[in-house]
């Protein structure tokens, strides 16, 4: 992770999962560059080269590498082909269509395929992914607590699918058999109230479950808090509701933790944070030193029980599913979460020296698988 405030840049090689050098540990690195580009938040992009040239001042030095046995991927993937790419996609927030509802209603809609797609997941390392919107994890959907949500979605696939989605809803819309599981072909359309707020996930609910799970079919689901309903909280409410100039003082990313059994014996070969491994080892992730780094962090990975994250250098605050504005947790550097288990993680590197900054999970056999 990188940082940088207008002079200082600290750029994170592996927040989550990927990164940096060891293993596929990750780092941040502070000096004076732009941040991670993310509309509302003044983040300048990353390059858009898939490796970060020996020439970066942001490249991970050699001393992180040989620290952890350099054991990184060899190549670079495709990123064009698969039609989406890990570092956009940390800052990449799909809001949907906003109308009225006849009774006066703010009305968020959007528009969800489900698709076979073959992508890259590592150097000439292709994978038979089942898709929402044809990219891996799904789009990460953000929509305001309160607002009257539709999902359209449609199944282009070869085998029923569904969007079961963590929240608040009736039975009617809850993507399970007979409540919006749909063949190849069909259409559904599910509604209901943006509630509670916090970092929630969808996932397909067809069985086999852990099948439909682990080829792709999985993202991040973000209701933020209305400030009006909580003045008790109103600062921090205003922090997470995006669009506001008190969320716009934030750094915020998406990580979506994920694996692949790419000879499907039930273990995975690779581990990633957003689809493709050591992809922050490659290219840091650079923030702003001066601001605050907020965290939507989800795990879906299948087949093993846990997966974690860690901190270099640094202690966070987190909020368990996010449907609280205080901390559940209170400067920790670990966190773990089972399946489908997510949460918010708030800190800053305002006080540290710029330089890179590693962060991985603490299982050393995911470390080094990526």
């Amino acid at each position: 992770m990188s940082d940088q405030s207008h002079g200082d840049i600290v750029t994170r090689r592996g927040l989550l999962l990927g990164g940096l050098a060891v293993a596929g540990g990750a780092a941040a690195l502070a000096t004076t560059a732009a941040a991670q580009s993310m509309p509302g938040h003044d983040m300048a992009a990353t390059s858009g080269d898939s490796a970060v040239p020996t020439a970066d001042p942001y490249a991970a030095p050699t001393a992180h590498r040989g620290a952890h046995g350099g054991m990184m991927t060899v190549g670079q993937v495709d990123y064009a082909r698969n039609g989406f790419d890990p570092s956009a996609m940390l800052t990449e927030w799909e809001r949907g269509t906003l109308s009225t509802t006849v009774d006066g209603r703010p009305l968020r809609t959007f528009e969800v395929e489900a698709v076979d797609k073959e992508i890259e997941i590592a150097p000439g390392v292709m994978f038979p992914a089942w898709t929402y919107n044809g990219r891996v994890p799904g789009p990460a959907f953000r929509a305001k607590e309160g607002e009257r949500l539709r999902f359209v979605f449609k199944n282009f696939g070869s085998h029923p699918h569904s969007m079961h989605f963590h929240g608040i809803h009736s039975a009617r819309m809850d993507g399970v058999p007979g409540a919006g599981l749909i063949n190849p072909g069909e259409e559904f359309v599910y509604e209901f109230d943006a509630k509670p707020f916090g970092c929630h996930l969808y996932h397909c609910h067809a069985l086999p479950l852990k099948r439909h799970m682990h080829k792709g079919m999985y993202g991040a689901f973000v209701i933020d808090p209305d400030p009006a309903l909580h003045p008790e909280f109103e600062a921090q409410a205003k922090s997470r509701l995006l669009g506001t100039p008190e969320n716009a003082h934030w750094q915020e990313m998406v990580m979506v933790m994920n694996a692949f059994d790419t000879n499907f014996d039930n273990e995975n070969e690779f581990y990633a944070v957003n689809s493709i491994p050591h992809a922050y080892g490659n290219r840091p992730i650079r923030i702003e030193k001066s601001r605050p780094v907020r965290i939507y962090l989800v795990n879906v990975t299948e087949f093993d029980p846990i997966n974690s994250l860690h901190l270099h250098a640094n202690f966070f605050d987190y909020y368990d599913t996010g449907t609280q504005l205080t901390p559940t947790l209170r400067t920790v550097d670990l966190i773990t979460q089972c399946q489908a288990q997510r949460g918010i993680l708030e800190f800053s590197y305002k006080d540290h020296e710029p330089g890179m900054y590693m962060f991985h999970a603490h299982q050393s056999e995911f470390t080094e698988l990526g």
